[in-house]
């Protein structure tokens, strides 16, 4: 049976070619949303034992298994694109075509889908083929670069910036744009997200401060990379840190008046904030005085004051911490710590409407939806066709 959804998405419908990174993100944020979203997985996938409980990433859907190397499967899978709004797949160029299943089949099919593609390297180019994953993206984008401290070796954001913001946030903001356009005109299209165009676009800010001539393309030495002392982290006296973002005059005043940073020096011996001749002597004052007090106590004196300060939280702390707690930004379905839907809307809130699925989970309700009768699921099942529970 399926789950109650709500949403802004509800009644949209989206097929989820298995994959990683971006389109998996993708397909738990519209699942979040309310979009009805089924998972096809791989019949050798759908064999598997393993719990799925804890990949929250296909967290929302329902999963069937199918082998698209053989017509019959393929047809079943265009008999599901009959009927759906969204299509996703993360191959490589050409895969989707190779198996009969590419835009224009799809298309045929169903003249009114988007179909959305999600790659590093787009679907063109010399690079298009070439195998690599989110720290090499990030590398070609000139993002990787700008990451990292002075003297020392570029720093990977984990996979957050590259896989889920490049990749998986613009690939679905791109379908729901097309699903818009689609639902006036009566015509679908392809959605080429490429991870490497997302940073692009995504570094549009750090792009005009250089075109400014407000920023170097040294590394860690600006003022968002951790050049400047009032926008960095700080080690304190316990061990622990402090993240401090105090940029912009009021804030990096009231920082100074809370710490007394500079405070009994005369006025004519203080540079101003943006003298980047200061920073470095500015940086280890800094770091010898918040390592002087511990984490809690400059949380104590500096919580709730325009100083933009905050602890640098572990996971454990973040889910536990006040404002999180009291936001519900952290939930635990099954007992499975993860983010709760987002972004939050005042009339058609977003759900986690099921757990995540386990491949093939689903195979015989949604074969029933198409029409399929217990035999002819059964002879499916039998000739390997289908995986999973059918």
């Amino acid at each position: 049976m399926s789950a109650t959804r709500s949403g802004p998405l509800t009644g949209v419908r989206v097929l989820e070619m298995a994959a990683l990174g971006p389109v998996p993100f993708a397909a738990m944020m519209l699942a979040d949303l309310g979009a009805d979203v089924v998972l096809v997985d791989r019949t050798r996938d759908a064999r598997a034992s393993d719990d799925p409980a804890l990949d929250v990433t296909k967290r929302g859907r329902r999963s069937i298994g199918l082998d698209l190397k053989d017509p019959r499967g393929r047809e079943v899978l265009l008999d599901l694109v009959r009927s759906a709004d969204v299509l996703l797949e993360g191959n490589r160029p050409g895969v989707m075509e190779r198996l009969g299943l590419g835009p224009d089949e799809c298309l045929a099919a169903r003249p009114q889908l988007v179909y959305g593609r999600a790659t590093g390297w787009g679907q063109e180019g010399p690079w298009a083929q070439d195998a690599a994953h989110d720290i090499n993206f990030m590398a070609v984008s000139g993002v990787l670069h700008a990451i990292g401290r002075p003297g020392e070796r570029p720093v990977p954001p984990l996979n957050m910036l590259g896989d889920y913001g490049g990749g998986g946030m613009l690939l679905a903001f791109g379908v729901v744009s097309a699903v818009l356009e689609a639902r006036t005109s009566g015509r679908g299209q392809v959605v080429d997200a490429a991870i490497l165009d997302g940073l692009a676009a995504m570094s549009a800010l750090e792009l005009a401060m250089q075109a400014r001539g407000l920023q170097s393309e040294e590394r860690g030495a600006n003022l968002l990379d951790t050049g400047a002392p009032f926008y960095d982290v700080y080690e304190c006296a316990d061990g622990r840190y402090l993240s401090v973002g105090a940029i912009e005059p009021k804030f990096y005043a009231r920082l100074c008046e809370l710490t007394g940073f500079e405070q009994d020096l005369p006025a004519e011996e203080v540079r101003p904030q943006l003298d980047k001749t200061s920073w470095p002597d500015r940086k280890r004052a800094w770091e010898k005085l918040f390592a002087s007090r511990s984490r809690a106590d400059w949380c104590a004196l500096l919580e709730h004051e325009d100083a933009c300060v905050a602890p640098v939280l572990s996971w454990r702390e973040a889910f536990e911490h006040p404002h999180n707690v009291a936001r519900s930004t952290f939930v635990s379905p099954g007992g499975v710590p993860q983010g709760a839907p987002a972004p939050r809307f005042s009339r058609t809130p977003g759900a986690i409407s099921r757990p995540a699925c386990a491949p093939g989970e689903h195979t015989t309700e949604i074969l029933e939806e198409l029409g399929k009768d217990s035999e002819s699921i059964a002879e499916l099942q039998r000739l390997g066709i289908v995986g999973g529970r059918a």
